[in-house]
């Protein structure tokens, strides 16, 4: 069993890698195109536009501008000091430093909240409360979005950073046991063959 000051240290770790190559990483992912998995969530929410959209592990804002673009009003959130920054100036959008390991999040505050390439970073042991904080984050019906590059379950480092590589079988039931229903699931990039696509996305409701 990992300990909590381990956790910490993985997290503050993790951390050092986005912030020393948050340039590096602005540059090399701001031309990515999410355009499938913005729409995936977007066409998943039933309250009626605009809507309020937690971009949960923001990065430096690019899907921020995006929502921000269509309408909608979008709150960024990160762990890293230096996208944070960043992502308040490319996005004009709130921005909210903090650690996933250590959320504080509204109630009920959020229609959908997109999780694009972050949730792989929580260590398997705090995934639960991870989850349920969204959850509970989440309007009555809001919806999750997540995108996580897909793997048989391991879990530790891979290079400078942690991270855990679930199945679609071993991610449905933590997400389902934090108390969403699944809506539909699909691999990235489009039109590949499987063994070619590293990413799973999953679009999920809050239980009523």
């Amino acid at each position: 069993m990992i300990e909590d000051d381990d956790y910490e240290d993985i997290t503050r770790r993790t951390l050092h890698h986005y912030d020393d190559n948050a340039r590096r990483f602005f540059a090399g992912t701001i031309d990515h195109d999410v355009s499938q998995n913005i729409e995936a969530l977007l066409s998943a929410i039933e309250a009626p536009a605009p809507y309020t959209i937690l971009d949960f592990g923001c990065g430096p804002g690019r899907d921020l501008k995006t929502f921000t673009a269509l309408g909608h009003h979008a709150i960024g959130l990160d762990g890293s000091e230096q996208f944070v920054e960043m992502a308040r100036a490319y996005s004009g959008c709130e921005v909210w430093h903090q650690n996933f390991i250590d959320l504080h999040l509204p109630a009920a505050a959020f229609d959908g909240i997109f999780a694009n390439a972050s949730l792989f970073h929580v260590p398997r042991e705090l995934l639960p409360n991870v989850l349920m904080a969204l959850c509970a984050a989440l309007k009555p019906g809001g919806v999750l979005f997540s995108s996580n590059p897909r793997g048989h379950n391991e879990e530790g480092w891979n290079g400078p950073r942690y991270g855990c590589f679930h199945d679609y079988a071993a991610w449905e039931r933590y997400v389902v046991d934090a108390g969403f229903v699944p809506l539909r699931h699909y691999y990235r990039p489009e039109g590949l063959p499987r063994d070619q696509q590293p990413w799973l996305a999953s679009v999920w409701r809050k239980a009523s």
